[in-house]
């Protein structure tokens, strides 16, 4: 068989051809257990892969999807034919199989896609050093050029940026440099602006630490084996089953199976809520806080040593500080305590469930029964997400959901526990049982301090100022402050910032300013459609993966070991090869920079991957490496230096496998509970916080975020009306008039993509159709039907999408699945995709949140010419 990717580096096929040779970017060749129906111009391949031929290769399913699941790609001649998940071993509780959900299946589509970008690309009207005409950006046509002339281009763009400008003119969105290798060039030239995101985490990301609870909101709960022995389980406003697919709802079920019963909290009844038939606690979007406040009073009122100990008073007098008015912290400023405040001494506003019911739509005997629920003598388990921390004033929900669980006792006990159920270790808390070594790359840290709050971004580039937050992370308030800012570039080298950030319209219009854009991109997203040059770049199964570094990304019980799987097609190239050529060109060492080759940094974080021990006191060596494992890696993946070394599997073994599992059972060593040997000696074994203990009053908190300029908070959890929510969707709230934009809006994950990665595939279109979830009871108000098309309406955008009608939400409240890639008519300023950043406020408050889950819009049924279905919609191919 022809050896297809010489053809295309020599120039031999056509991308038509190659294309009809793959029949990867069609939806021609099926996935593993999904048929065998093949699209005529498959049928080579799929002969050689019926006769056994190719390699099954473990490949990586890299994306940020909130869970990690096993990938196997069948590779013929450089193309990918098949996909299966996890056979590595039999399926059991102890040592569950890991398999994929539809997203990891798809991920043929995406990497041999027709939309792939194949070559370096600038604008037809760019011009060097001017930007040329910028208003053409995001509409202009493409031409191809060389990597030299690319990569010449953009140094000339970047010294000229540093040279009239300083660094700080030069910004790129980052998360974390360790997650992209072209970061290390750019820090060795002087380093970028950054941009700080509370993201995800909403407003755990400021203020967990300081309250006590582990950084982050994350990894602060149980491990699974400890949740089948809660009584009740709450699942405050998650939703696993979507945001989380794989072993978090397979975790759950057994907690059922196990005689939990489960509560659900949050504004719709969602899959993961379905899943485990959970009793359904209404609450709308950015209240939360009002409805705990008012589950506190209760708790407090009807707590009754004798007949009626709702209260754990000994938990809340050892492990907690600032409750009432005996357990003040020492640093407080002021006289004032949590319990008096729920009572109304401080603003004759008791908070009771008739107050809060109002607010967040709550049956008042719901807010009842759910305070009876968080019995002290009850083995409750919380387990939260983030959604409701991502709300504009929702600094203080962090601290209250903690407050709950303190008043019954629920940390750091069997059965107890009160924690993040998002992302990798959803379900599953605690530290990781197999883990990697070192890479021993270098990561250059960043010499420019300046970094965005993102809901800011694209005013503070147009504006030309900034309020200098971020130091109030690291404790440092008196560098804060407004600060002068002249962005000149932007580069975009991992994240896809123009669709993620709040504010998609002013994105637009800040790109459109600045001098210089590229992008570093393998399929036409909005931050490379409106670049001025789009570099290739491979995906993870062309380079050894550079997310295996990132063992985060992985549950407690397992560690992947990908492979590469194919060679880079076209003419995309990893970072690490972009980051050393630019360097070149920019006057670094790259040789310092970049000391090691792709294969023994993969290589070196392999071979010291260690195991826990069997009696679960430390860490032993994971990998056996012998003469002929050195001898097949060199074979395989090319020349390393490395050791002899014993461990408990083989190099060989583990990378045809490709993952390593831990077996669990009950009775191990290997159980977690968050928070033990801090409850039971508060004293000898301190939380993070300046006390040392939980604190319900936190100086530290108050004193951070007021300091930021953007809101006022009271040391302990008050509620502050959130900016765009429920009440300021009425014109006037005591009359309940409503206003102009009615409607609160939400932006959960959506099965069907990872944010906005893989949501340009037509598998997904076509598997999940992307519509807006929108109540029964506003339906029939306004005359929408299933499938009709609804206009979302607000000051920042138009977004056109099919409704989806459901019983499942509050009235008033929609649901507008996150990701979707924009597909904007400047004419008529419509959106027809749902682009949630499009409808998003380009504002913040407090610790500079992310506020997604607090819009405000206004839904009109749509009569203009029928929405077609997106993924019947042309590919963004670039014809060049």
């Amino acid at each position: 068989m022809s050896d297809i990717l010489k053809k295309i580096t020599d120039k031999k096929i056509s991308r038509r051809n190659f294309l009809k040779a793959t029949a990867a970017g069609t939806a021609g060749l099926a996935l593993a257990g999904c048929g065998t129906a093949l699209a005529p111009v498959g049928a080579e391949l799929d002969a050689a892969a019926v006769n056994g031929e190719g390699e099954w290769i473990p490949a990586a399913c890299w994306h940020n999807c909130g869970y990690k699941c096993y990938n196997s790609a069948l590779v013929v001649d450089n193309v990918v034919v098949r996909q299966k998940t996890d056979d590595t071993e039999p399926d059991s509780f102890n040592k569950p199989q890991l398999r994929g959900c539809l997203r990891g299946r798809a991920q043929q589509q995406q990497v041999f896609g027709a939309d792939r970008i194949k070559y370096p690309m600038k604008r037809k009207h760019w011009e060097p050093l001017t930007g040329g005409d910028k208003s053409l950006r995001g509409k202009d046509e493409w031409v191809r050029i060389s990597w030299d002339e690319a990569l010449d281009y953009v140094a000339a763009e970047l010294k000229n940026a540093k040279e009239k400008y300083g660094n700080r003119s030069i910004l790129m969105p980052n998360f974390a440099d360790a997650l992209c290798d072209f970061n290390n060039s750019i820090n060795a030239f002087g380093g970028y602006t950054n941009v700080q995101d509370t993201g995800s985490l909403g407003t755990y990301l400021f203020v967990s630490g300081v309250l006590g609870i582990i950084p982050y909101g994350n990894d602060d709960a149980n491990d699974r084996l400890d949740l089948l022995k809660s009584e009740t389980i709450v699942l405050y406003g998650c939703n696993p089953a979507w945001a989380a697919a794989g072993l978090p709802s397979h975790n759950l079920m057994h907690a059922k199976e196990a005689g939990a019963k489960f509560i659900y909290v949050g504004p719709s009844y969602n899959e993961t809520a379905n899943l485990v038939e959970a009793k359904w606690i209404r609450v709308r979007p950015g209240t939360d806080i009002a409805f705990l406040l008012a589950v506190a009073y209760v708790m407090i009122t009807e707590d009754d040593p004798l007949s009626n100990p709702l209260i754990d008073w000994d938990f809340l007098n050892r492990c907690t500080v600032g409750f009432d008015a005996g357990h003040i912290p020492a640093d407080a400023t002021i006289k004032e305590n949590f319990k008096d405040y729920v009572l109304g001494n401080y603003d004759n506003q008791p908070k009771t469930p008739e107050w809060a019911s109002e607010i967040c739509g709550t049956p008042v005997e719901d807010i009842l029964w759910y305070a009876k629920e968080m019995h002290k003598d009850k083995k409750v388990s919380i387990l939260h997400s983030s959604a409701p921390a991502r709300c504009n004033n929702a600094d203080d929900f962090p601290q209250i959901l903690m407050t709950i669980a303190a008043m019954g006792g629920h940390f750091g006990k069997p059965g107890h526990s009160c924690g993040s159920c998002q992302y990798y270790f959803a379900t599953n808390s605690g530290p990781k049982l197999v883990q990697l070594g070192a890479s021993g790359a270098p990561i250059l840290p960043n010499p420019c301090p300046d970094s965005i709050m993102a809901p800011e971004l694209w005013d503070n580039v147009l504006n030309g100022k900034y309020n200098y937050t971020a130091p109030a992370l690291w404790g440092d308030l008196a560098s804060m402050g407004e600060k002068d800012i002249d962005i000149h570039v932007i580069i975009h080298s991992y994240r896809n910032t123009l669709q993620t950030n709040q504010g998609v319209a002013k994105g637009i219009e800040a790109h459109r300013k600045v001098d210089f854009v590229v992008s570093c991109a393998y399929s036409l997203n909005a931050s490379a459609q409106y670049a001025d040059i789009v570099l290739p770049i491979t995906t993870q199964w062309e380079r050894h993966s550079s997310y295996l570094y990132l063992e985060i990304y992985y549950n407690r019980e397992v560690q992947f070991f990908p492979s590469k799987v194919i060679e880079p097609l076209y003419e995309a190239k990893s970072d690490l090869w972009i980051g050393r050529e630019l360097g070149k060109r920019l006057g670094i060492n790259v040789n310092q920079v970049y000391p090691l080759s792709e294969e023994q940094r993969y290589f070196n974080a392999i071979a010291g991957a260690t195991v826990i021990n069997k009696e679960g006191t430390g860490y032993e060596t994971l990998v056996t490496i012998t003469e002929a494992d050195l001898a097949w890696w060199k074979q395989k993946h090319g020349k390393v230096d490395g050791k002899l070394q014993q461990g408990r599997i083989g190099l060989k073994e583990l990378m045809e496998k490709g993952i390593y599992k831990v077996e669990r059972h009950e009775g191990d060593n290997y159980g977690h509970i968050t928070y033990q040997s801090f409850v039971e000696d508060p004293d000898k074994n301190p939380v993070g916080s300046k006390s040392g203990k939980f604190e319900i009053y936190c100086q530290t908190k108050a004193d951070s975020i007021n300091a930021m300029g953007r809101s006022t908070l009271k040391p302990y959890p008050t509620y502050i009306q959130p900016l765009n929510g429920y009440e300021q969707s009425f014109k006037d709230w005591d009359k309940k008039i409503k206003g102009d934009y009615p409607y609160q809006v939400t932006t959960p994950h959506y099965l069907r993509r990872s944010h906005t990665i893989l949501d340009n595939l037509p598998w997904l279109r076509e598997a999940m159709r992307n519509p807006v979830f929108i109540s029964a009871v506003d339906a029939a108000e306004k005359g929408i039907k299933n499938g009709d098309a609804v206009l979302l309406t607000n000051p920042y955008g138009k977004v056109l999408r099919q409704a989806s009608v459901s019983q499942r939400l509050m009235p008033g409240y929609i649901e507008m699945p996150h990701g979707t890639w924009l597909e904007l008519d400047e004419k008529t300023g419509i959106d027809k995709s749902g682009s949630d950043n499009y409808l998003s406020a380009p504002i913040t408050t407090g610790c500079g949140v992310s506020g997604y889950n607090t819009q405000l819009v206004n839904m009109e049924k749509y009569d203009g010419k029928p929405l077609t279905p997106d993924y019947l919609w042309p590919q963004r191919i670039i014809k060049i």
